[in-house]
């Protein structure tokens, strides 16, 4: 396992996940021109001195008809025209692809300074059609058909997998959607942040907390959201020729990143004699773990997991370490979750309470990694917050990528 040179973040922007562009009159062009301008501003550089463009997006045109969306950001901002640039598609792991796709340019010496961005504008069609949007991350027409929503079924799905093989207390899946809603209440780009939530809105009723597919309930998934996030990375070359700098900035110590099958009946089974649910997902973190040159979970000080539903939160818990597998509900019940406890989840809110715009959301996480670093998390840091780890996932956890984002 090769160790080059840590990347560097210099910097990096949220658009406000709560705002919806179509009632606004704006389309996806408007998104991308505020992340452009507000990433390299926060980056304290020049549109003439990115050297690559890389773009994570999941849906575009299936959402409103817009392709070839790695011309975008010279499109609206005139200054990057000529900068090569490239649309990367994993499903909900769009962003992190294209942020390794960004490092590997670094790594090999062909560029020293990308733009990192992460795009989905979603609520310009209901919810179910959203829904019915975003099954094409399934393996179509193979799996799910029966299912009104796909993405809720799928880790509903998982969720029984863990109750089948050690037991489980929906109330624990439940207190994931509370924490991370709650969360998101300190978070001014979190798109609940205003949500007026009651004890109902966590507890087993069909009123305040109706189910959606199978155990899962409307406060145990994600949100569809319009959102974009960027940063903007440098190698240890471009930082040399240009001397100190006055802002903060992170390195990404580590990366994880595995690929397995679309369908989500053949992982489920194919692990039946390992500890691990998704044993693959356990490796890419270990990965990250070991690129990183740390022994394990216990050596980072907060994690920004996927939670596009709490079964995918409650599968990170054990999968990251922090508790024995089948066990992750021993850390929730122990506060070991809140901001002030042993191991910090999602403090910004995550998907469930920030927003889940698809192809920005991996980019968003590494963002908040490094805001945690840097002491800049906006009314919600980590108090100490040195290293913070990612996960990231796409589909059925079909595309699994992980970071560990350090202080420099």
């Amino acid at each position: 396992m090769t160790h080059p040179s840590p990347v560097v973040i210099l910097g990096g922007y949220q658009t406000d996940f709560a705002r919806n562009l179509t009632r606004e009159h704006r389309d996806v062009s408007d998104l991308v021109a505020e992340v452009v301008s507000g990433t390299l501003s926060a980056a304290g550089i020049t549109p003439a001195q990115v050297e690559v463009i890389h773009l994570g997006n999941a849906f575009g045109q299936l959402f409103n008809g817009q392709g070839h969306l790695g011309a975008m950001p010279a499109t609206v901002e005139p200054g990057l025209a000529g900068v090569p640039a490239s649309r990367h598609e994993a499903a909900c792991a769009s962003g992190g692809i294209a942020l390794l796709a960004a490092m590997a340019d670094l790594e090999s010496g062909r560029y020293d300074c990308a733009l990192v961005l992460g795009v989905e504008l979603e609520r310009n069609v209901s919810g179910l059609e959203a829904a019915q949007i975003m099954a094409a991350a399934a393996w179509v027409g193979r799996e799910g058909q029966h299912a009104r929503y796909m993405w809720p079924w799928a880790f509903s799905t998982v969720a029984d997998e863990y109750d089948r093989r050690f037991g489980l207390d929906d109330a624990h899946l439940r207190a994931i959607g509370e924490l991370n809603l709650r969360n998101a209440k300190d978070n001014p780009n979190a798109q609940t942040r205003g949500w007026a939530l009651t004890d109902a809105s966590f507890a087993a009723d069909d009123a305040a907390n109706p189910i959606v597919e199978g155990r899962l309930r409307r406060h145990d998934c994600s949100q569809v959201t319009d959102g974009a996030a960027a940063v903007v990375v440098v190698s240890s070359r471009w930082l040399a020729a240009h001397g100190p700098r006055q802002r903060p900035s992170s390195q990404i110590l580590g990366w994880g990143h595995r690929t397995v099958g679309l369908a989500l009946q053949p992982k489920l089974e194919g692990s039946v004699d390992d500890v691990y649910v998704m044993p693959h997902v356990r490796t890419a973190i270990t990965d990250a773990f070991a690129r990183a040159g740390l022994p394990g979970v216990d050596a980072v000080d907060a994690i920004e997991t996927h939670d596009c539903f709490t079964p995918s939160e409650y599968l990170a818990i054990d999968h990251f370490g922090i508790t024995a597998p089948g066990a992750s509900w021993q850390a929730i019940e122990a506060g070991d979750l809140e901001r002030d406890g042993r191991m910090p989840m999602n403090a910004s809110g995550g998907l469930i309470g920030v927003g889940h715009p698809v192809g920005a959301t991996g980019v968003r996480m590494v963002l908040d990694a490094h805001r945690q670093v840097t002491g800049t998390a906006p009314g919600y840091q980590v108090p100490g917050a040195s290293r913070v780890a990612t996960l990231n996932i796409g589909g059925s956890t079909a595309t699994t990528v992980t970071f560990v984002v350090g202080a420099t």
